[in-house]
This record gives structure tokens, sequence and C-alpha cells, in this order.
């Protein structure tokens, strides 16, 4: 290995670690920020719990749209073409890193919700431009990427919109309902890790190297949302409630119950972002290290991403959350609606729901467009006067400047890196 290629592969890991941080720091408002927004969790605990599943999620599953930001993109021709070309690429991937990085550390500090996969893919488009033209990138691929980014928040949407309007009339709406809730909340607990588990058992954890079928992965997932229904199903009956105030109507002692569904859905959630957003911060890494270790044609075999890219993303992703993570929380969590456990768990659900299938799709949609989709989705279920138009319209406007803010920084970084680091190849 050269000396470029160390210095390179040096600055790709503190690159790829400094991107993970700040997704931490800038998406753990979309796996907690509406269980602190409802009063669901504190947010120490928050933060406690999306460590544990956020880590978990990138660390098990995560590789399986890693391969779509590290080889979708960019049209590689192009650059095993190229005269110093497999240097170029590498010069643009950190490039892409630093930049969605950088924007989104701007971003967290303000609070903005921003889309992580926005910023990279916009930086990754920028120095492909930059660096071969626009043949240089994969066209017909980022129509499919824009085109789950108007897909995923509809579909978020809407799920959370029929979910809430099940509780409310099954549960809320109702001559009794703490009784309706009994009946009904293991249900959902079913269906929340039914669900979970069939996704990530069917044909995933590969890196446990588990190929269930679809038939044995379903009886798995049949049978750890029995269980999980059946301690559910014991723990809510525990909950002794006044029958004469319950039958007139107060829902309060619902959400009492909806909290701890709210708590597994955001369970699910940060699984579900730590398995999807992951790729945001390793892919670009990854390819590095493919080329490092065997050129630029390295990357058109399909070549598995080594367990330690995944854990540096993952330890990357837990210590931004825990350190940056709440300056997003506050305008997800309360600004957009007025959110309950009851309306906070559709969203999460949702979401969760959403975000897993894209996964395994291995399409790397917006985590932050999900959720804001099911937050969306619950408030016009209570009445469009529900959604604070303000908060919502800054938030879109924010969506749109990432991807050419991503696209900007990096061309510039793109040209200083070239710069510093080709002139620095020309000496040795």
């Amino acid at each position: 290995m050269g000396t470029e290629s160390i210095i390179i592969l040096t600055l790709a890991l503190g690159f790829g670690f400094y991107m993970a941080w700040n997704i931490g720091a800038n998406d753990v408002a979309n796996a907690m920020g509406t269980s602190i927004g409802s009063g669901a969790l504190t947010l120490k605990k928050a933060i406690l719990i999306a460590a544990v599943f956020e880590f978990a999620g990138a660390f098990l599953v995560g590789s399986h749209v890693t391969e779509t930001v590290r080889k979708g993109i960019i049209d590689l021709s192009i650059f095993t073409e190229m005269e110093n070309g497999t240097s170029i690429l590498m010069y643009g991937m950190l490039a892409s890193l630093l930049a969605a990085g950088a924007w989104l550390q701007i971003a967290s500090y303000f609070g903005w919700p921003v889309s992580t996969t926005h910023s990279i893919v916009g930086a990754i488009v920028g120095f492909g431009i930059i660096a071969g033209g626009a043949a240089g990138v994969d066209w017909g691929q980022i129509v499919k990427i824009v085109m789950s980014w108007a897909i995923s928040p509809l579909l978020s949407g809407t799920i959370a919109f029929v979910v809430f309007l099940v509780i409310r009339h099954s549960m809320i709406n109702v001559p009794n309902p703490v009784q309706a809730t009994k009946r009904w909340a293991p249900a959902f607990i079913f269906l929340v890790f039914a669900i979970l588990t069939l996704v990530t058992f069917f044909k995933g954890l590969k890196n446990l190297h588990l190929n269930l079928s679809f038939s044995e992965a379903l009886v798995i997932a049949a049978g750890i949302g029995l269980v999980a229904s059946i301690i559910g199903w014991l723990l809510i009956r525990r909950i002794h409630v006044d029958e004469e105030t319950a039958t007139h109507g107060d829902v309060q002692f619902v959400e009492k119950i909806f909290t701890h569904l709210q708590v597994m859905s955001a369970c699910f959630v940060a699984f579900a972002h730590g398995a999807n957003d992951v790729a945001n911060a390793i892919g670009p890494l990854a390819a590095i290290v493919s080329i490092v270790n065997g050129g630029a044609n390295a990357l058109v075999s399909k070549t598995p991403v080594p367990v330690w890219i995944l854990g540096l993303g993952s330890i990357g992703i837990v210590i931004g959350l825990s350190t940056w993570g709440w300056r997003v929380i506050e305008t997800i969590g309360k600004k957009i609606t007025e959110l309950t456990p009851v309306r906070g768990f559709s969203a999460e659900f949702a979401a969760a729901t959403t975000i897993v299938l894209a996964s395994r799709l291995r399409i790397p949609i917006s985590t932050t467009h999900t959720l804001v989709g099911g937050v969306l989705g619950v408030g016009i279920a209570r009445g469009i006067e529900s959604l604070n138009p303000r908060v919502v319209r800054d938030i879109f406007t924010s969506w749109i400047v990432t991807l050419p803010a991503g696209a900007g920084m990096s061309i510039v970084f793109f040209l200083i890196i070239k710069a510093v680091l080709g002139n620095f190849s020309a000496t040795i």
C-alpha cells in the first residue's frame, strides 16, 4: 500500500466517522422525537434506547443499502477509463463524506431536520458532475431515488393516517376506551414485532450468514410477535382503572397504555433507521476501501461490506445521537403537530414499516421524509388545522435546499482535495 493510499484511507476513516456522527446528531429525532414530544420518554432514556437499537440495526442489517449508495449513483465506467480515474474517484468520495457531514452539522446546529440521504446523494452527484461531466452520474438511478423520496412520505403518511383512525374508532371513540384498548393493544404489539422480525430475517442478517426462506421467516416472526403480544397483554391487564371513570370517555388511561406501545415502536424506528441510514456514512467509505484494495475495477464486482466498516459507522451514529441529537428533537416532536402517545405510535409504526421495507429492497430513502410523512398523516387525520403550517413550510424548504447544498459543498471540497493530494502525489 503506497503513501497516497494510506493517507486517503486515513482521511476516509475520519470523514466516514464524522459523517456517521452527524447522522446520529441530526436523525436521532426521527427515532425518538415523537416519543419525547408526547412525553412517553425522557431525553436520557430515549438516547439510551436509541443507542442500543440504532447500533443493532446498523451493524446487523446495514450492509444491504450500502451497495446502492456505494455503486448505484456514479457510472463507474467513466472513472475506470479516465486517466488517474482511480484517484479522482477516491477524492470524490472523500469530498462527498466531508460535504455531507459538514452540511448536516450546520443543520443540526440550527435544529433543522434535514435528510442525510439527500445530503450524501447530492454530494456524490456534485463531484460526479465536476469530475466526469453529466455522463459521470447514473441519472436513471437518481430518478429512482428521487421517486422514493416522494413515495416514502406518502406511503408513511397513508399508513399513519389509517392506523390512527383505526385506533381512534376502536379504542378511543367508544363507550369504554380502556377495556377496548386492553382488548386490541396486544394485536398492535403482535403486528409491530411480527413485521420487524419478518423483514429482518427474510433473506436478511447477511453478516450472520442466515438465509431463511419466506415460510421459515414467517414462522419465526409469528412466534416472536405472539410472545411479545402475550407479554404485553399480561402487562396491560395489570393496570388498574376505575371503570366508572373509564366509561365516561376519559382517554388518559388509554394514552398511558399506549405510552408503552410507543416505546416499542420507537425501538422499531431506531432499528430501522440504523439499518437504512448507516449506508450514508459507510457507502463512500466502503468504496474507498475497495479501490485501495483492488482498484476501481473492484467496485464492478459485488463484494461484501467489511464488518469493521459497519462497526465504525454504527459507533459514529451512537456517539452523534448522544451528544448533539437533542437539537433536532424539538422540531420533530413538538412543532409539527401536538403529539400524544397514540399519535406518536401511529407515526412511528408507519415510518418504521416504510423504512425497513425500503432497507430490504435496497432503496436509500430519507428517514426524515418518512417520519415527517407519518406525523403529517396523524395531523391530517385529526384535521388539517392541527398542523403548524410555518413549521411544515420550513421543513419542506430545508428538504429542497439540502441536495444542492450537498452538491455545491462537495464540488468545493473535491477541488481542494484534488489540488492538495494531487500535488502531494506528484512529489512522492
